[in-house]
């Protein structure tokens, strides 16, 4: 049995999910809107992530969705995508590179983000999902210092690396370039929140 804790944590998470699904697919729908990595004009080269765990194993020809509901440390993120109307956008053709936050990551939201994120899974909630998701497939070689790039929800994002640790934002990429049949997923140990 869930706890009362557990529940609306899985709730939200499926909530973002489902909402990073359906922005992706209404945001990368179109085949002549593409947007790439593009390392920023002051970055600079940098090793990517060695210290992170790397698990290059292709997810036997699943899915961005059904790669991290298999994982089984990523329920609240697929309750998210499911709850904002995204997975069938996820389960598209792709390719698409997902910073997926772990269930401890949405553990470590505050209570007022989190409730505020639930009571709005087509807005607020898919807009934070599709933050979290890029188009195209960018593996850990690809990032650099510096680097920039646009998300699908609109907004971008910035990578740093610093001996070793490889972060997008303030959240460490943990575990990278776990391959999907549509894509790529890296683990991040922090929500990505897009400004405002």
């Amino acid at each position: 049995m869930l706890s009362k804790r557990r529940l609306p944590l899985l709730l939200v998470a499926t909530v973002v999910l489902v909402a990073l699904m359906s922005l992706v697919g209404a945001g990368c729908s179109s085949s002549t809107t593409t947007t790439t990595a593009v390392p920023a004009t002051t970055a600079t080269t940098a090793a990517p992530a060695t210290t992170a765990t790397t698990m290059s194993t292709a997810a036997g020809g699943k899915d961005i969705v059904d790669t991290a509901a298999a994982a089984g440390n990523f329920q609240t993120l697929v309750t998210a995508v499911k709850a904002a109307g995204l997975v069938g956008t996820l389960k598209g053709t792709g390719p698409y590179t997902v910073f997926a936050p772990t269930d401890a990551a949405f553990a470590k939201l505050p209570k007022a983000t989190l409730d505020a994120l639930l009571a709005d899974p087509q807005g607020e909630l898919k807009q934070v999902l599709l933050y979290h998701v890029l188009p195209g497939k960018v593996m850990a070689a690809d990032v650099k210092d510096g680097m920039e790039a646009k998300t699908v929800q609109g907004a971008p994002v910035k990578f740093s690396v610093k001996n070793g640790t490889v972060m997008i934002n303030d959240a460490t990429i943990t575990t990278t370039d776990i391959e999907t049949s549509n894509g790529v997923i890296h683990v991040i140990d922090t929500v990505l929140i897009p400004p405002k």
